[in-house]
C-alpha cells in the first residue's frame, strides 16, 4: 500500500520536535479532572477485553498511565524519535513505529484503541480510511476512545512549534458532529460523547468519544 503523502510531513515534524514535546506534554495526572475521568473510564471498559493500542502515543506518557491502571497497553507512533523516547522512559512497555493508516495488527486483535489527540493531523478525506482501520483491528465488543481538539472545520498551518522548532504539518479541527458521523459510517457505535469548552490556557474546544465495534 502506498503511504499517504501527508504522513511524511507529520513524521519529520514530530521527529524534529520530539524532545521538546516530551518535556512540555503534561503527565496524565496533571490533566483536568474530566479528562482524567474519561481515561479511567476507558481503562475500566477496555481492561477485560484484551490488548489496547495507544495510537499516536508520542513519548508514551498516556500508554504508561493506562498500564498503571491495569490495561495491557502498548504504543504505536509515526515518529521513530518519539518511539525512541517512549522506550527510554518506559522500558517495561512495548512501543513500535507505525501508521494508523495501515496498522501491523491482525483483524480483531485489539480489545481497545486509544487515539488521544492523535488524529487531528489527518486530512478529513483520509479519516474514513483511518476509522475503518480502527474497526478492522478491534475485536467485536472492543472499545475505542478518540479525543482531540474540535472546531468548525478550520485548517491550521503552523510553521514552528514546541520550542520554536520548524514544522510542516497541518491540523484539521472538525465539528464534533462530523467526527461522530465518520465514526458511525466506519461501523463504530458511539456510546459517549463529551465536548469540553476552553478553560485554563486552552483556546480550543475538545471532544472525547467512546465507541464500540459490534458484529463480526
Amino acid at each position: 500500500m502506498t503511504e499517504p503523502t501527508y504522513l511524511s510531513a507529520v513524521r519529520e515534524s514530530y521527529d524534529t520536535v520530539a524532545a521538546a514535546y516530551a518535556r512540555r506534554v503534561p503527565e496524565p495526572a496533571a490533566l483536568d479532572p474530566v479528562s482524567r475521568a474519561m481515561l479511567a473510564a476507558f481503562a475500566e471498559l477496555a481492561r477485560p477485553l484484551g490488548p489496547v493500542a495507544d495510537l499516536g502515543c508520542g513519548p508514551g506518557k498516556v500508554t504508561a498511565h493506562l498500564a498503571a491502571l491495569g490495561v495491557r497497553a502498548f504504543g504505536v507512533d509515526l515518529s521513530p524519535r518519539m518511539v525512541e523516547l517512549a522506550r527510554a522512559a518506559h522500558p517495561e512497555l512495548r512501543f513500535t513505529t507505525g501508521s494508523m493508516t495501515a496498522l501491523d495488527l491482525a483483524d480483531g486483535e485489539l480489545g481497545g484503541i486509544l487515539a488521544y489527540y492523535a488524529t487531528h493531523h489527518t486530512p478529513p478525506g483520509h479519516l474514513p480510511a483511518v476509522f475503518a482501520e480502527f474497526r478492522r483491528v478491534l475485536a467485536p465488543g472492543g472499545v475505542l476512545m478518540l479525543a482531540g481538539h474540535v472546531g468548525e472545520g478550520e485548517q491550521l498551518n503552523p510553521t514552528r512549534a514546541y520550542g520554536d522548532h520548524p514544522v510542516s504539518y497541518a491540523s484539521y479541527l472538525l465539528p464534533p458532529d462530523r467526527i461522530a458521523e465518520l465514526l458511525e459510517e466506519a461501523g463504530l457505535v458511539i456510546t459517549t460523547r463529551l465536548v469540553q469548552e476552553p478553560e485554563g490556557g486552552s483556546k480550543r474546544r475538545s471532544a472525547t468519544f467512546l465507541a464500540g465495534r459490534t458484529g463480526g
